[in-house]
């Protein structure tokens, strides 16, 4: 079993659009870097008050909580397909529209402290898979929203899209 994947994925792995959530990842391994991150987002979500989470930096933007919902369900999705691919299967997945899945999943009524502990078992689960796999699985590729995209290149996602709206929480709500 591998714990980090072998190599960066190229640009021919996902699709364009993922360019700027892949960009942000730091050189290194995969999985040591999306542990790191997990600390470190678990430390600035438990840091925020009720109010802090209920916060929006604009009308109509996602609130705190909205944004961390986001995000454990963007990584649940990433992750799916990287079991599925990871495991051989190549039967193409839809994509996923974000603002349903927002409006849907009722973030704002849930405490951050509740939104913090599922961001830790999501990841937990993440690593628990990517740390399963071995060098012929991170490799391996599938279709998704029409695109092809490997399993390295929907882990180096997760932790992109994640460092992405962290940094947008920095920056714009706190």
């Amino acid at each position: 079993m591998s714990a980090t994947a072998p190599a960066r994925p190229g640009t021919d792995e996902y699709a364009p659009y993922y360019e700027k959530y892949v960009s942000l990842v730091p050189a290194g391994g995969i999985v040591e870097t999306l542990r790191r991150q997990s600390a470190d987002t678990l430390a600035l979500l438990r840091s925020l008050t009720e109010e802090q989470a209920a916060s929006r930096y604009e009308p109509g933007k996602w609130s705190v909580k909205e944004v961390v919902g986001h995000i454990c369900d963007g990584e649940r999705v990433f992750a799916y397909r990287a079991l599925r691919f990871g495991r051989g299967d190549e039967t193409p997945l839809p994509g996923f529209d974000q603002d349903p899945y927002v409006a849907a999943g009722n973030f704002d009524a849930r405490t951050i402290r509740d939104l913090a502990d599922e961001f830790e078992s999501v990841r937990a689960a993440t690593l628990s898979l990517f740390a399963s796999l071995d060098e012929e699985a991170w490799a391996r590729r599938g279709a998704a929203n029409d695109t092809p995209v490997s399993v390295r290149a929907l882990a180096h996602i997760i932790a992109g899209h994640e460092l992405h709206h962290v940094g947008i929480l920095r920056e714009k709500y706190l």
